[in-house]
């Protein structure tokens, strides 16, 4: 592999390849469940329970256009359905099938042990630390829950 560093990476450089690794792990995972990583990402928040497309989007950091898509293809596959939204009689909810949901509980046990392979190397208390900082960033800026907690998965 080519290295442009000498072993030292600043807090920049560290976030943005971090966040390519991620997005490969992911990326492999999903395509072993036969997902899209945008589907992956679906199936995970809908886990936690049904959303409005207007939620979606906003979680997903998609366009309406795109969300639209994106619910469409995985609907066809079966995976999600859209069902009346009690609230407003114009809107819909998306929501996982049984198929969806289990493929869901599948690429998400496998897609955790893949992100956990990620920081094998460290000792429990370099994890922890590692998990309180990241946790800090995302906290701090109010990232949405779009992958549950590994000890909270519905």
């Amino acid at each position: 592999m080519l290295r442009d560093d000498d072993g030292r990476i600043g807090i920049a450089a560290a976030l943005v390849r971090s966040a390519f690794l991620v997005n490969a792990v992911y990326g492999e995972s999903a395509r072993e469940h036969g997902l899209t990583a945008q589907q992956g990402r679906l199936l995970c928040v809908l886990m936690g329970r049904p959303y409005g497309m207007g939620e979606l989007g906003s979680m997903l950091g998609l366009a309406k256009s795109s969300l639209t898509g994106l619910v469409d293809r995985t609907e066809r596959n079966g995976l999600v359905r859209r069902e009346p939204d009690e609230r407003d009689t114009r809107a819909v909810r998306v929501a996982l099938t049984p198929k969806g949901e289990r493929l869901a509980r599948t690429f998400y046990g496998a897609t955790s042990r893949r992100m956990a392979d990620l920081v094998r190397g460290m000792d429990g208390a370099e994890r922890a630390s590692l998990a309180g900082l990241l946790g800090r960033v995302v906290l701090d800026n109010e990232v949405p829950v779009v992958f549950l907690e590994p000890g909270n998965d519905v």
